[in-house]
């Protein structure tokens, strides 16, 4: 369908309710894949409806039966397009995501912030990482950027490098870092995995890799197809760099430091290897793990 013929379905439409019961009614009928963000149908709809009016989501239940103008029918149903018919991702429409309770900039140069390591991040990985330990932290594969703010925010008497393959991810990763004033603790730079970090070592190495294997890429939903594939696929078992990460991240590691990697579905593989590091699992609160700790000599808890 045409983005002009799609517009045109919505003539009838006149407040701001009718425009968020439409987007529901008819994400639910397209099956659109609400897993890179809203997670419901209804509430995709209604943040679309909200940000192209310039409000919060949490706003809309005192202005449903507010009037739009023809202007701003127009911005909504053209969100509706791109979502519905085009399946783009309703953090690219936006240019904006939420990740730990803060707001980021992001487009399809990035994979939209999402992690199972969000709820560590903001627990501060406790008890494994004692944070008052913590002053230097390396970040591989910063993506938004997004990761390295939440853990200087989370860890204020640490220094953050955060390091990406990508120079264009990189670009996007500094508006991130300067829109939450945190340039003099937040070093950005390209690196593939530990290639440019020297002989540096950190107190807390954190990533969210890819890890996505060959049959699961197969599959995916049109939304994924949106995202940069580099930042997803990790070849035939998903673990083309994880094991990488675990192989190098010793000579990294101060006495005492900690290894975080979330590995997603890739934990099986994993799992099937007959590695010699102790994995240490960890237990997400929504159920299942996909995310461990690799403790150096003992880690933070020990003494120093």
């Amino acid at each position: 369908m045409e983005r002009r013929q799609y517009l045109a379905l919505g003539d009838s439409l006149r407040c701001i309710g009718d425009f968020c019961r439409y987007g529901w009614s008819r994400f639910s009928a397209a099956a659109i894949d609400c897993s890179q963000g809203f997670q419901t149908p209804r509430a995709e709809a209604c943040a679309l409806v909200a940000r192209r009016l310039d409000l919060e989501p949490e706003d809309l239940p005192e202005v449903l039966s507010c009037r739009v103008t023809r202007a701003e029918a127009e911005r909504i149903l053209d969100a509706f397009y791109q979502r519905e018919i085009l399946r783009r991702p309703t953090a690219y429409i936006l240019g904006e995501a939420w990740f730990a309770g803060l707001r980021f900039a992001v487009d399809e140069r990035v994979l939209i912030p999402r992690s199972l390591l969000e709820p560590f991040i903001e627990e501060g990985f406790a008890p494994w990482v004692r944070a008052e330990g913590v002053r230097r932290i390396l970040e591989i594969g910063t993506g938004s950027g997004c990761m390295a703010v939440a853990l200087a925010l989370r860890f204020p008497e640490a220094t953050v490098d955060a390091v990406d393959i990508s120079p264009e991810v990189l670009e996007l990763a500094t508006e991130n870092v300067r829109r939450h004033d945190l340039e003099e603790r937040i070093r950005l730079y390209p690196s593939d995995l530990f290639s440019a970090v020297g002989d540096a070592r950190f107190d807390l190495i954190v990533s969210n890799p890819p890890y996505v294997d060959a049959a699961a890429m197969a599959q995916l939903p049109p939304e994924y197809r949106h995202e940069p594939r580099l930042a997803l696929a990790a070849g035939e078992d998903g673990l083309d760099c994880i094991l990488p990460l675990l192989d190098q991240a010793h000579a990294h590691l101060l006495p005492g430091g900690a290894l975080v990697v979330e590995t997603g579905d890739a934990e099986h593989a994993l799992l099937a290897r007959d590695l010699p590091y102790p994995l240490i699992w960890l237990e997400h609160p929504a159920g299942g793990s996909g995310v461990f700790v690799l403790l150096e000599g003992g880690g933070l808890l020990a003494d120093r």
